[in-house]
């Protein structure tokens, strides 16, 4: 049997990141392709037929395909600069999970597979959990399609090159309606495990969340011809947003703002802007609170950029309300594992796409630090492999006939 420590192990060279630190494996980017590969490799060395979907999701069935599947899995892409476990965890830890129980001589009474997801994290495209949200119908293909990268190349156009067919890009329902369950089992992104002292815990929910783009507009210029009083500088009311997301999100009760990514145009340091694009991230328990910060910091933006002589545009470029997992499935895991913590995360999984459709659970495994989304990520080697565990047994129960 090989551990999920020895897996991660194995790609930790793929992807580093020299510069940002971590890891930066994007969407069909070079990184990710070789990641894809290796799970293929690893998935057929264990007996299991790997197939790629319309939209770019692998799935590793255990057994013949069919209905009523019991499907777990996650991500292998991260965040530009991200942490080692955050996705491959989940996928490492359904590996092992299935040696576990093949080393026992399980086998399955219903189909099983194990998935990979395309682009969970959108650090390529801009859109997060795409290959789950195409699936599902979340998104339509052709806003998928024309998605653009910092390059300028388009969702289309990476499919393209992976050997996928753009044309049969879209919602998959026969895929869809091949999964019965799905478990997710992912590092903590927070500090609850740690402050419960449980290694492995059950997700309850997921915040309302989604991205926002503001997009600011002035006066391009000569940082040192242009008086300070005749300048049109959208650099101005974008820090203004800045500085509001901290102010916004902590007058709203459970709420986070985060303002990650800033784009001026052109980007010379002894260049006025002529443009500024401000990507915000905001979440809170429901659709509600949600809405209010972003409404509270998109009043804010506007009177700065009024107050500068600048236009302002935002854009929703997604959103999702708060995600409450399958109670009877949450209970079903709490049970196989002796009643462990239940818990809710503020982060987006693929699992909460899902949830819409099917009964879906996720399994967390302690970060003792609670960092994520960045080289400091961590989980240790015993709670990984207590979450290769947890996760086989959860496996066991489900697809166990009663």
């Amino acid at each position: 049997m090989t551990t999920a420590t020895e897996l991660l192990t194995a790609i930790k060279d793929v992807g580093t990141d020299p510069s940002r630190g971590g890891y930066s494996r994007h969407g069909f980017d070079a990184p990710e392709l070789e990641l894809r590969e290796w799970f293929t490799a690893e998935a057929g060395s264990r007996g299991l037929d790997v197939e790629v979907d319309r939209n770019g999701n692998i799935w590793a069935w255990w057994g013949a395909p069919g209905p009523d599947a019991l499907v777990t899995g996650s991500h292998l892409d991260s965040v530009p600069g991200g942490g080692a476990f955050d996705g491959p965890l989940g996928v490492v830890s359904s590996l092992a999970a299935v040696d576990v129980l093949k080393a026992k001589g399980f086998k399955p009474d219903r189909p099983l597979a194990l998935m990979v997801f395309a682009e969970e994290e959108g650090g390529r495209f801009g859109l997060a959990c795409l290959g789950s949200r195409l699936l599902t119908g979340a998104t339509t293909a052709e806003t998928a399609l024309n998605l653009k990268d910092r390059e300028g190349d388009t969702f289309a156009d990476a499919v393209r090159a992976a050997g996928l067919d753009p044309a049969r890009v879209g919602k998959d329902d026969e895929a869809l309606a091949r999964i019965g369950q799905f478990v997710e089992l992912h590092v903590e992104q927070g500090r609850g495990l740690v402050d419960l002292n449980a290694p492995v815990g059950v997700a309850t929910s997921i915040l309302a969340h989604g991205r926002w783009r503001f997009r600011f507009t002035g006066e391009g210029n000569h940082a040192g011809a242009t008086p300070m009083g005749s300048r049109r500088d959208p650099m101005l009311p974008a820090s203004q947003l800045i500085l509001s997301a901290r102010w916004a999100a902590s007058s709203v009760d459970g709420s986070r703002a985060t303002v990650g990514r800033i784009e001026p145009i052109p980007g010379g340091t002894n260049v006025i802007a002529s443009s500024v694009d401000v990507w915000l991230d905001a979440r809170a328990p429901n659709d509600g609170r949600t809405r209010a910060v972003v409404e509270r910091i998109t009043a804010a933006a506007k009177q700065a950029a009024r107050d500068e002589g600048c236009g302002l545009v935002v854009t929703e470029e997604s959103y999702g309300d708060a995600v409450h997992f399958d109670s009877s499935l949450r209970d079903d895991l709490v049970a196989a594992l002796g009643n462990v913590p239940a818990l809710p995360t503020g982060a987006g999984h693929d699992a909460g796409i899902l949830a819409e459709h099917v009964p879906t659970a996720m399994l967390f495994v302690r970060n003792p630090t609670g960092v994520s989304h960045a080289p400091a990520e961590h989980a240790e080697a015993a709670d990984c492999e207590a979450g290769v565990e947890a996760l086989a047994k959860v496996l066991a129960k489900l697809a166990t006939k009663a």
